[in-house]
């Protein structure tokens, strides 16, 4: 786990708020994301949401959770979470893994407050075609990956239910690219492999878009 390199979903988020006792609703809380918000965030409430706290998260991960909403999102239930709440949803690699995100989506709308921004992040559609690697590049290289969505899919379902797309591309760090020729052969050395996420930024692996309710 990095701390050091603000991630990409919070650089973007920062562009269209300068609030920092954000309310943060994080649709797929595992991956340490409580101790990566509270990082660049130490003032914000965050509430994390997962089928299971103990999700690719420590303990000092779960600590940094303000609230944590166990449930599954394929099940369309989210009563436990209150409407009209948050200021930010947070929606990354979790879409792919739902085979009604379309459905998911609008109601998770309603959990945020007016004037309220949604991230999400997902793999592109053009990542079907790129080279298998180990801890995925293609997209069929995760088997929990269940369906490919695009762009326009994902902005139709937003523009349909008012909000206002703010922005749409790529998810792509050129530090990340230029760190590469170090990466791979350190990965080569330590790991016998080199991880699929090490090429994302060069393939434009994930597409991204935030948009204001």
């Amino acid at each position: 786990m990095s701390t050091k390199i603000k991630p990409f979903r919070l650089k973007t988020i920062g562009k269209y708020t300068a609030k920092q006792d954000l309310k943060i609703l994080d649709i797929g809380s595992g991956s340490h994301s409580s101790t990566i918000t509270k990082k660049w965030l130490p003032n914000c409430h965050y509430t994390g949401v997962d089928r299971d706290v103990n999700y690719d998260n420590t303990e000092e991960d779960i600590r940094n959770m303000d609230a944590f909403v166990q449930l599954d999102l394929t099940e369309l239930n989210f009563d436990t979470i209150p409407n009209d709440t948050y200021d930010v949803i947070i929606m990354s690699h979790v879409i792919e893994h739902l085979y009604n995100g379309d459905k998911v989506l609008p109601l998770l709308f309603q959990k945020l407050s007016k004037d309220g921004l949604f991230y999400i992040e997902f793999p592109s559609e053009v990542s079907a075609t790129f080279p298998s690697k180990r801890e995925t590049l293609n997209f069929f290289d995760d088997k929990t990956h269940v369906r490919i969505y695009s762009i326009k899919e994902v902005a139709n379902i937003f523009m349909n239910h008012g909000f206002k797309v703010q922005m749409t591309g790529k998810n792509r760090s050129w530090i990340n690219i230029l760190l590469m020729p170090i990466k791979i052969p350190l990965q080569w050395v330590t790991k016998g492999y080199v991880r699929g996420g090490v090429y994302w930024d060069w393939y434009g692996f994930a597409d991204y878009l935030i948009a204001k309710k």
